[in-house]
């Protein structure tokens, strides 16, 4: 769906890079930790709803503890020291030929 990098670490949505999951998570704790991510996800949708600011923050929390569980935030799962570039438009980044690649014609 989205182009992801070569070297398995983002992928790509309207030219900005975003953090994948950690690919070394058992299946049923990734599973685990989206479910608690998409709920958290639904609180905050009710949150703005009701307007109720107390709310929101505590959802947004939970957002946040699962992203940094599944690796998509926080300390980056990768171990070769290489720097994290989430949420950085893929232009300025290492990743801006291999994306302009994907582009070119034949």
């Amino acid at each position: 769906m989205h182009p992801v990098t070569p070297d398995g670490r983002y992928f790509v949505v309207k030219g900005q890079l975003w953090r994948c999951s950690n690919p070394s998570l058992e299946e049923d704790v990734r599973q685990r930790l989206v479910d608690a991510l998409m709920a958290a996800r639904r609180e905050v949708k009710k949150a703005k709803e009701s307007e109720d600011a107390s709310q929101l923050k505590r959802a947004r929390e939970k957002v946040q503890v699962a992203k940094v569980a599944l690796g998509e935030r926080g300390p980056v799962w990768w171990t070769d020291g290489s720097p994290d570039f989430n949420r950085r438009l893929v232009i300025n980044s290492p990743y801006a030929k291999w994306f302009s690649s994907l582009y070119e014609s034949d």
